[in-house]
């Protein structure tokens, strides 16, 4: 009879369960909304106890924050500014395509839209959303800036401020818009990358470089 042993066996079945019950919540916050959403309704969707879900989320707060920190994670990854390569354009284009895909994406737009439908609630969960989504977004593009800076490739003394900028150029993307009731032209690859590329030739010539 084979043995178990303690320790690092359980923790990927840990992990495993953390994940079954963020991904329970989020399907039934964009389903019923923050208020109807309960900790019973969330475990019963992830057929498991309320007691193991308090275990791991003090409130429906906290899991309504790590519910967006898990897919803010999942689609807009620390990797992916670690590993950028190529000139700044080339870098900021690859980090920008990418993020504007996330913003465009049904996962993000329908928790947005929830927010914006939870009248009672809105403030609070929006703050919640920024603090665990966008602002999570901004500081891997400022640690991106930093670099950029550090080796002369752009000129960037304020990389917060500029980050912050840099976010802006892509949330404000008319395809966020069009989206709404043409998907296929928002989704469109040569609509995506053709923005992208004007938006990082405006945020390089605004910080000392041209692209390359």
């Amino acid at each position: 009879m084979e043995r178990k042993l303690p320790g690092r066996r359980g923790r990927p079945a840990n992990e495993a369960l953390g994940q079954k019950i963020v991904d329970a919540a989020t399907q039934l916050f964009v389903e019923l909304g923050f208020q109807a959403t309960t900790m019973e309704k969330v475990a019963q969707r992830a057929k498991i106890s309320k007691l193991s879900i308090y275990r791991r989320f003090e409130n429906k707060e906290a899991l309504f924050s790590a519910a967006i920190a898990a897919h803010c994670h999942q689609f807009a990854p620390q990797a992916l500014i670690e590993n950028v390569k190529g000139s700044a354009a080339d870098q900021l284009l690859a980090v920008g395509s990418f993020l504007l895909r996330t913003l465009l994406s049904p996962e993000v737009r329908n928790v947005e839209a929830m927010i914006v439908a939870d009248k009672r609630n809105q403030r609070s969960l929006s703050k919640l959303h920024y603090e665990a989504g966008p602002a999570y977004v901004i500081a891997q593009i400022e640690d991106l800036l930093r670099q950029l800076h550090a080796s002369a490739a752009l000129n960037v003394p304020d990389p917060r401020g500029s980050a912050r900028l840099f976010a802006a150029l892509l949330k404000g993307s008319d395809l966020l818009t069009i989206a709404r009731f043409d998907e296929a032209m928002a989704e469109d690859d040569h609509e995506i990358e053709s923005y992208c590329r004007s938006a990082v030739a405006m945020f390089i010539a605004a910080h000392g470089g041209l692209p390359t």
